[in-house]
């Protein structure tokens, strides 16, 4: 179920069962590198690289007498990676982090995802992308508020100026899920074939959408939350990031009761092999089927600090822990430098008082 609200007061324009546009490909930045030596296995067209892709200026190979910048010169990440050739490298295309690469670097680069060295080039550029055309957002059969009907029955351009709006998702259950925020203009409106009084909506309007590739994952939670533990098991690493995305966006919308000091916790560790199976598999340990307890050690800190389902002190048995340990213990910071993301992860969960137990 999908609402649309108006941010600045809560109030409901309208109620829909379908939203047309929501699934549809993010804008995405494409870097060229050139010269490009893999380290390893090569790539295919189209392969995913990974959900973190770090770039990483290559101090050893920088030239003689060129300034260096720690600063200026920081690694820098790129989301959701994809990898294809070109004629004179390899062009990677994904999210840019808040940060972005240097300004006018075109330096070498050495590529990493968090776990291994992909490889490096001598030359790096930003691609200009193609011009996009923000496509329209239709809510189908929506059943609008009065203060919606009255200001299409006015028509006036400022009429169809929604303002700030979010579009609100909830689970099979009711429960809030998700949202996305949006200035719409309404650009037209029909009778819907979904039912009497209903109306299928059209607004423009730039709504930060959700990739294609994720669409399974949304609807499954959209059908509602998962029944029992585990259900994200089956799916590779990009689609349990999505899986964990929405366990995070949802634990926002929800209260949690803390349980008691002494809370003794379990954690099935059979399909952690991989960061964001870490994340589910303690999330679900404390929580519950779909439960969240953080995404990365800031986000663990605070939830070991109470207020997500857990007091201190407490005992974790950490099952077939030797499957992390396994498959995490030889991980990359974003500067490339080795550590070890499952010693880390008990470290920091027993130093906020969690003792943990691997079994």
């Amino acid at each position: 179920m999908y609402t649309l609200t108006r941010t600045e007061d809560g109030h409901v324009w309208g109620v829909c069962p379908e939203v047309e546009g929501l699934f549809r490909e993010p804008e995405r930045g494409t870097y060229e590198l050139l010269g490009w030596q893999p380290e390893g296995s090569g790539f295919r067209d189209g392969d995913w690289l990974g959900d973190r892709v770090w770039l990483v200026p290559d101090r050893a190979r920088i030239g003689a007498g060129e300034p260096w910048d720690d600063e200026e010169y920081d690694a820098w990440l790129l989301s959701d990676v994809e990898a294809s050739h070109t004629t004179a490298g390899l062009a990677v295309t994904g999210e840019d982090d808040h940060l972005g690469p240097p300004e006018g670097h075109r330096g070498p680069v050495r590529l990493h995802d968090g776990h291994r060295w992909l490889g490096s080039c001598r030359e790096f550029a930003a691609v200009e992308p193609e011009p996009r055309t923000v496509l329209p957002l239709v809510l189908r059969g929506l059943a609008p508020g009065e203060e919606l009907r009255r200001a299409l029955e006015k028509g006036t351009r400022r009429a169809r100026e929604l303002d700030e709006a979010a579009l609100e998702l909830r689970d099979g259950r009711g429960a809030p899920l998700t949202s996305r925020l949006m200035r719409p203009v309404v650009t037209g409106w029909e009778p819907s074939a979904l039912g009497p009084d209903l109306i299928d909506l059209t607004l423009d309007g730039y709504v930060d959408p959700v990739p294609t590739w994720a669409r399974g994952v949304w609807e499954q939670w959209l059908a509602g939350p998962p029944a029992g533990p585990g259900a994200w098991a089956v799916l590779d690493t990009r689609r349990r990031g999505a899986w964990h995305r929405l366990v995070r966006e949802r634990a926002c919308r929800r209260t949690l009761g803390d349980r008691p000091a002494g809370t003794a916790y379990e954690l099935d560790g059979r399909h952690v092999t991989d960061a964001p199976g870490l994340w589910l598999a303690l999330g679900e340990a404390v929580n519950g089927p779909g439960g969240y307890f953080g995404g990365d050690f800031q986000a663990l800190h605070d939830c070991l600090g109470g207020g997500f389902g857990f007091t201190a002190p407490a005992t974790l048995t950490w099952r077939d822990a030797d499957v992390a340990r396994a498959h995490l213990s030889r991980a990359l910071t974003p500067d490339g430098e080795p550590y070890d993301l499952f010693a880390v992860t008990v470290r920091a969960l027993e130093e906020d008082g969690m003792r943990v137990v691997q079994a």
